[in-house]
């Protein structure tokens, strides 16, 4: 306990030197635990015991969000160094199996084998929405947002798709598509590489007080949604219920994942298979995918391609498919704690600047100058 609210000390220290400099806390970027201290956060809770894999809840969001996600500029402006990739998916949006700038939301399908007997598993996975978010915190532009209900999201008029979330994120969530957003219209081979993209949790239908909508079409209610501390309650007595089922009540624990990995997320998930046995069952099948969708070398088969420690965590990296493993809260290293508070002021001016540079350029689309806008506003008006 006492080394939580020593974090949390230093942060509001780091906060308030940045006030220093002429920034807000809104336009800082600051930690969930103080970010949304006074609001109420909404966790979900998956129970996979209901899931019968139909991806209804794909078909909703996609059906939702993926117009939302606009068709880059051709030509894509090769970014500075060369070595940094472009990522275009415009023109793969019917892809489902993995989560990309236009597919918030998949489906794992598992093959498991326990006791002797075959048993099917399947997992939604999209963003975790970490209770206090390295995404957010270690974003150096200032376009990670973390709303009072708990919604982690990413700010598409500002990010300039440096992709920080992504390699800060322990799953590697967040997807790139290149040549959209503002990079483009500021230096366009230097200033970023696109947008970063990821489940928002339909925040704009939660804005409104309606159900995301993954949650709406499940015929099974594989998922609900409510208050943190109810939810957390509901998952933990349906993980002790499976747990006895499978004959080892005290292993209970492993029937959960979400709760505490990252420091805690308000994406909970509750297996009736052990997470160690399904995260491994993952593993073995993301680098069965990974390696059937990498070109291979001349004289090089797939399953070469597959070895070696690191060419296997730099597929799995980028597959934009999470792992259900073991993971340490990224936020509590001194390291991160360090570079959050270093970032914050950047971060926050760059913010401004992203949003002053999106207003404007908005208004030239409508075909009016920011100098009139102005004087609408000043006469009552509305931009």
């Amino acid at each position: 306990m006492s080394s939580h609210v020593s974090r949390r000390g230093f942060l509001k220290a780091g906060l308030a030197a940045a006030a220093g400099v002429g920034l807000s806390a809104s336009q800082a970027v600051l930690p969930q635990a103080l970010h949304a201290g006074g609001g109420q956060e909404l966790c979900t809770v998956f129970d996979l015991s209901q899931c019968i894999g139909c991806e209804a809840c794909v078909d909703a969001c996609r059906e939702q969000w993926q117009g939302s996600v606009p068709d880059p500029a051709h030509p894509i402006p090769q970014p500075f160094p060369a070595r940094v990739p472009i990522e275009d998916w415009s023109d793969k949006k019917d892809v489902r199996d993995r989560l990309t700038p236009y597919n918030f939301l998949y489906v794992e399908h598992l093959d498991l084998e326990r006791g002797g007997k075959s048993a099917e598993l399947h997992i939604p996975r999209r963003c975790m929405h970490c209770v206090n978010p390295p995404c957010t915190n270690l974003c150096p532009f200032g376009a990670g947002r973390v709303e009072d209900n708990g919604v982690v999201h990413i700010d598409p008029d500002i990010c300039l798709g440096g992709a920080k979330c992504a390699q800060v994120c322990p799953w590697k969530i967040p997807q790139r598509q290149s040549g959209v957003g503002i990079y483009l219209d500021i230096l366009p081979e230097y200033a970023g590489n696109g947008v970063m993209f990821k489940c928002h949790r339909c925040l704009p239908l939660l804005k409104e007080g309606k159900t995301p909508r993954c949650i709406e079409v499940c015929p099974n209610q594989v998922q609900t949604i409510g208050p943190r501390g109810e939810q957390v309650a509901k998952a933990t007595a349906l993980a002790q219920k499976m747990a006895q089922a499978n004959g080892a009540p005290e292993r209970w624990r492993d029937h959960l994942y979400g709760l505490t990995e990252n420091g805690g997320t308000n994406t909970i998930y509750v297996s009736p298979v052990p997470f160690p046995e399904v995260n491994a069952a993952l593993l073995k099948l993301h680098l069965e995918q990974a390696a059937s969708e990498t070109p291979t070398k001349p004289g090089q088969g797939r399953g070469q391609a597959a070895k070696g420690g690191q060419g296997r965590g730099r597929m799995l990296a980028h597959a934009g498919r999470p792992h259900m493993g073991p993971t340490a809260n990224s936020m509590a290293s001194a390291e991160n704690l360090t570079l959050a508070l270093a970032i914050a002021p950047v971060a926050g001016l760059a913010a401004g600047l992203g949003r002053l540079f999106s207003g404007v350029k908005k208004l030239k689309k409508l075909g009016r100058s920011p100098e009139a806008a102005g004087q609408s506003e000043s006469k009552g008006g509305q931009s």
